[in-house]
């Protein structure tokens, strides 16, 4: 038995996962997966700001026949945990992406391959057999090699292309400059193992390396119209991963694209944008009633995390780092326990907060957001009476309930979308 650090116990949430792998791990591989960009200042608050949103559970609901199903683009999975696309898991396990795969085939849920993969397109199809699996796509300068990737995907049988559209650049990821971080050299990027062998390697010269790749190989010139052109160069659904406001899924369900992953990439590219739990509302709102599917990632660590997530409109929430802290600890069956755990997790929020089904998780159970109350009981009369206004329109056909969603969107819409900075008489309509 793997024990957590300075114990003689297995691990038994998220966090004992992760503390196996800060200590067993190489610091350059650990530092790659657990850091963030610049300050990491959103690193921390996409952990956090689930812990300001809070539940409001019913009782007296039979909860005697619970239901964890629900599906992604039409295709039944026994959970609403998948997993997000993720670098280089042979950092983490020698079987990497073929352990990931086949934990997710097991939990019957949805895996996500990254373009940059230790483990090949077709060998991840292999590996997952039936399992449900789609692929990352990065937009490379070389567009040829680009819808490449897309048809080798198609191929192999993945059920959709999800295209990452936050990485223009390459984050500035302090940790992995100062380890001048490279792939180890017994490892390959394996998508490029045949024609394109330059881009199978990640050296660094003097920095990160991976920041050296993105510069030599990513198109910083991506635009909406490379998203039109890849929705035209394949038969397989779109999503849009990246995604942190109503403008920009506006601009997705425009082009006819299925899907939106919320995300900050981990809080890796750009610091200080919202904690992706934070953006969620928002977009959810942007494009209720377009027929396109909200999904989440950044910062859930709990199952409890997962619920308030489903609240607030995701249909379901892809794990990042976790996976990998599953997949160092044991493989295959670290990164099912992991599945496993938080399904077993979220299970236990929705049989206290009365919901039997994934379909009845909605907005009445995320509560109050304490920092929004509080800057509500510190307005003015006339900034109260605004704030509660714009609520009460937000409610019309709503569950009429006080959650942190529409107290943060009543103060949004005074404050211009900033709900930490308090407005003052003038800028009340």
């Amino acid at each position: 038995m793997k024990s957590v650090p300075g114990s003689d116990t297995k691990p038994i949430n998220a966090r004992d996962y992760e503390e196996f792998a800060r200590e067993f791990l190489p610091k350059k591989a650990y530092d790659y997966y657990a850091t963030g960009a610049d300050d990491m200042i959103t690193l921390k608050e996409n952990q956090d700001a689930f812990q300001r949103i809070k539940l409001r559970p019913r009782v007296l609901r039979d909860v005697s026949d619970m239901q964890m199903r629900t599906s992604l683009l039409g295709s039944e999975v026994d959970t609403p945990i998948s997993i997000a696309p993720t670098a280089m898991h042979c950092m983490a396990h020698y079987d990497g992406e073929l352990a990931t795969a086949r934990a997710a085939a097991r939990m019957n849920t949805c895996m996500i391959l990254s373009t940059l993969s230790t483990k090949s397109i077709e060998d991840v199809a292999d590996a997952s057999g039936n399992g449900l699996r789609w692929f990352q796509l990065y937009v490379f300068k070389n567009r040829d090699l680009t819808l490449s990737l897309v048809q080798r995907a198609e191929k192999a049988g993945f059920k959709a292309i999800v295209l990452t559209v936050d990485t223009p650049v390459f984050g500035q990821r302090e940790a992995d400059v100062r380890n001048r971080f490279s792939l180890p050299h017994h490892l390959k990027l394996a998508n490029f193992m045949d024609a394109k062998r330059e881009y199978a390697h990640v050296q660094s010269s003097d920095g990160s390396g991976v920041a050296e790749y993105v510069s030599a190989f990513f198109d910083p010139a991506i635009c909406w119209d490379d998203v039109k052109w890849l929705k035209r160069n394949t038969s397989l659904p779109l999503v849009i991963k990246g995604i942190l406001t109503a403008e920009d899924a506006l601009m997705v369900a425009e082009i006819g694209c299925e899907a939106i992953i919320v995300s900050n990439h981990g809080a890796r590219q750009l610091d200080g944008v919202l904690a992706s739990i934070e953006a969620l509302p928002e977009v959810v709102k942007a494009v209720r009633g377009k027929n396109i599917e909200v999904y989440v990632d950044g910062g859930v660590r709990r199952g409890t995390d997962i619920f308030k997530a489903l609240a607030l409109g995701a249909r379901a929430v892809f794990l990042g780092r976790p996976i990998l802290w599953g997949l160092s600890h044991d493989g295959e069956d670290g990164a099912f326990k992991m599945l496993r755990l938080l399904t077993d997790e979220l299970k236990t929020a929705m049989t206290f907060c009365g919901t039997r089904r994934i379909s009845d998780i909605s907005v009445q159970y995320a509560g109050e957001n304490r920092l929004a109350l509080n800057s509500l009981l510190t307005c003015s009369e006339k900034q109260g009476s605004a704030i509660i206004r714009y609520w009460n329109e937000y409610l019309v056909g709503e569950a009429r309930c006080k959650t942190s969603s529409i107290l943060l969107y009543a103060l949004d819409r005074i404050q211009g979308f900033n709900p930490f900075f308090m407005p003052t008489d003038n800028t009340i309509p």
